[in-house]
């Protein structure tokens, strides 16, 4: 199985640092990211949007084979995540990631669609390493 890396190298201490981060694959690239980025309206991202991303692409694609695994062949599945971070004694943690889904699967009924997605959240990996509440709502049309 790979092994994917990432880098960040941060120049600078505290609010006043700038960061930059860079994936293997390229998708990001010096991409900066701060105290502004994640706390503020600049320019770049940051650690809790990069969960989000990675929580709703993984969960995305553990569902798309769950329920090809159950015979579906057609569909189309939108996740958004909303990775939420909040004090947590003198530093910060992440607390929840919340996934919404809005789905369309031909012939599949409202149960065993609730079903197959429950067990696609508990089981796609990024849910698995992450150590907060996760919750899923979904809308099956």
């Amino acid at each position: 199985m790979p092994t994917r890396k990432a880098s960040a190298r941060y120049e600078g201490l505290g609010k006043p640092g700038k960061g930059h981060i860079s994936s293997q694959s390229g998708v990001l690239a010096e991409t900066p990211y701060g105290f502004g980025t994640r706390f503020g309206d600049e320019k770049g991202t940051n650690p809790e949007e990069l969960i989000a991303a990675a929580h709703a692409s993984c969960f995305t694609m553990a569902l798309s084979f769950a329920l090809a695994g159950e015979g579906y062949a057609d569909g189309t599945l939108e996740t958004e995540a909303a990775v939420t971070l909040d004090k947590d004694g003198d530093g910060f943690k992440v607390t929840r990631s919340d996934l919404t889904l809005k789905a369309s699967v031909p012939g599949i009924d409202a149960d065993t669609f609730a079903e197959i997605a429950a067990g696609a959240k508990k089981n796609c990996p990024i849910s698995k390493v992450l150590n907060c509440e996760i919750t899923l709502t979904h809308e099956l049309t």
